[in-house]
């Protein structure tokens, strides 16, 4: 089954370029990700994964223990990624996000 989930699902993302777009980048930003945006992350994948946004009872511990052990390896790969590029600032990146959502959003004038 590994193979199939490597081949497929990964594999799609990685031919597609594409993430899921409300897990945002983390890495080297000034001030750095906090413990919430990266919790966020986490929860994000974990739902995009399991393929739910609320697990039913009887997968509430796994759901919770998934995104608590994909948040500390995040925080760990954050702690030990280095970059030579200067920090982004977020107030400029976040601009630059509103831009690029009023630019796809933009309604035409008849």
């Amino acid at each position: 089954m590994r193979a199939e989930l490597s081949e497929g699902v990964i594999g799609s993302v990685g031919q597609n370029g594409g993430m899921c777009r409300n897990i945002r980048p983390l890495n080297n930003f000034e001030p750095p990700a906090t413990h919430g945006e990266v919790h966020d992350a986490a929860l994000q994948y974990v739902r995009k994964v399991a393929g739910t946004s609320k697990p039913s009872k009887a997968n509430e511990a796994a759901f919770q223990r998934a995104v608590s052990e994909v948040a500390h390896a995040t925080q760990h790969l954050l702690d030990e990624l280095v970059s030579t590029a200067p920090p982004k600032n977020r107030e400029v990146e976040a601009a630059k996000a509103r831009a690029r959502s009023a630019n796809r959003f933009a309604t035409v004038a008849p």
